[in-house]
């Protein structure tokens, strides 16, 4: 009966595969289908149009990359958020404390973000060169991630508690808590965290290799049992 079975799900796996590849056939062909129809000069049109497209969007990430946007940067002190706050629509910035390891697990996965999403300005700001800043954002937990949008700070990321109360989380489950707050785009689903199994290979920043999303950070003093620090230590 086993063998039966496994029979069967394999059976019911490759039926499935197969309407998946008959339906991107079928989208394809009424691409094909619709190109045809046009002319050459509805074509060229088309071609004028995304040319365009293509022109502004490196235009606007000069534009980025000009006000710091593109890197995970540090901010040497408090008026420089507030500075970027002017010019940057959405910012992503990691208020940490020297010392702690969780945020050094953050700065990780900050800095592969930051190149694939040009449209945020990625930074950290000590919390002890910053003090007025700090209270009037009432960051008691270290590390929080302040989210700004529209030029609004729109929410914060406080500890791990929404990375699934875990060290390990992935680079994917930052991206998509982020997006919930508008900071930065995103093309998956903002109603689920993604699966880490499909995330893929993440690229570090200025080096060829790659690393799995799913990694583990024995590595950090402390593991998974830590509780995220609070100011006053």
């Amino acid at each position: 009966m086993a063998g039966v079975d496994a029979a069967m799900v394999q059976e019911a796996i490759q039926g499935q595969l197969i309407k998946v590849v008959e339906q991107c056939v079928d989208a394809e062909l009424e691409h094909l289908e619709a190109l045809e129809k046009m002319d050459s000069d509805d074509l060229d049109k088309l071609r004028d149009k995304r040319l365009a497209d293509m022109k502004r969007h490196a235009k606007q990430v000069q534009e980025w990359k000009a006000l710091g946007h593109g890197e995970y940067s540090e901010l040497t002190e408090e008026k420089e958020f507030f500075e970027a706050g002017k010019v940057s629509k959405g910012i992503v910035c990691h208020f940490y404390k020297d010392g702690t390891p969780r945020c050094k697990i953050v700065d990780h996965h900050l800095r592969r973000l930051a190149p694939r999403h040009p449209e945020a300005r990625f930074c950290k700001l000590n919390v002890e060169r910053a003090p007025f800043l700090t209270e009037r954002l009432r960051i008691r937990v270290i590390p929080t991630i302040a989210l700004v949008a529209g030029s609004k700070t729109k929410d914060y990321i406080v500890g791990f508690t929404d990375l699934g109360n875990r060290d390990d989380f992935t680079t994917g489950v930052l991206e998509w808590r982020i997006a919930q707050s508008g900071a930065i785009k995103y093309s998956g689903d903002l109603s689920h965290p993604p699966d880490p199994e499909e995330e893929g290979d993440w690229e570090e920043v200025g080096s060829t290799k790659k690393v799995n999303p799913t990694q583990k950070y024995s590595s950090i003093r402390g593991g998974l049992d830590d509780d995220d620090d609070g100011l006053s230590d």
